[in-house]
């Protein structure tokens, strides 16, 4: 028998807003907003700060906003006794696999919008006796026709380096003279702007 008289219908359909699943609701919610506050910070905060040897740290009131991976090439001419210092030859990428910046004599940088950053060393490191060295340099930098994306670059580092030595020095000699050799390399290339820039 039936000790509830009246239908129940008057109830159903409201389960879903009960008061523990309005407060899962609102916990998705709260969630959703804190990844998205998260990861607007991450992006503002750019790319991480590498580890690197105290030799080609740079200074506080720096901080990295692009980092490039280098595929190109070391470029020596033989002299008839020695071999020239390194040309280099390289596109950098993105992480996305996509061209960001061309590498070139100088050792100088250009970015796809033809803004450029000019290397002068100031110090270097080998870690590896297989590989170039891992270099620190400060730069000088010119806008682009179509914008300046390195304008703002006060150091780059090279890091991360694989291949690109100079040939050995038994090749050079007078009748080497004037052989090009093109030395196939990689490296990670690290560019910092000042914090308030």
């Amino acid at each position: 028998m039936n000790t509830h008289p009246g239908p129940r219908a008057s109830t159903r359909g409201r389960k879903w807003f009960s008061h523990p699943n309005r407060l899962l609701l609102a916990g998705l919610v709260t969630a959703t907003a804190a990844l998205s506050l998260v990861a607007a910070q991450v992006a503002m905060a750019g790319p991480p700060t590498p580890t690197v040897p105290d030799q080609i740290k740079v200074g506080d009131g720096n901080k990295v906003f692009l980092v490039g991976h280098a595929v190109g090439v070391q470029i020596y001419t033989c002299n008839g006794s020695t071999w020239s210092s390194a040309v280099p030859r390289a596109n950098l990428y993105g992480d996305n696999g996509k061209l960001i910046i061309t590498h070139f004599r100088g050792p100088t940088w250009q970015a796809k919008d033809g803004s450029r950053a000019a290397g002068t060393v100031v110090n270097k490191v080998n870690l590896d006796r297989t590989a170039i060295d891992w270099v620190l340099l400060s730069t000088t930098t010119t806008p682009g026709p179509d914008g300046d994306r390195l304008v703002d670059t006060s150091f780059i580092q090279r890091i991360h380096t694989a291949g690109g030595l100079t040939p050995p020095a038994a090749d050079c000699n007078a009748a080497t003279a004037n052989t090009v050799v093109e030395a196939p390399y990689t490296a990670d290339y690290v560019f910092w702007k000042h914090s308030a820039a």
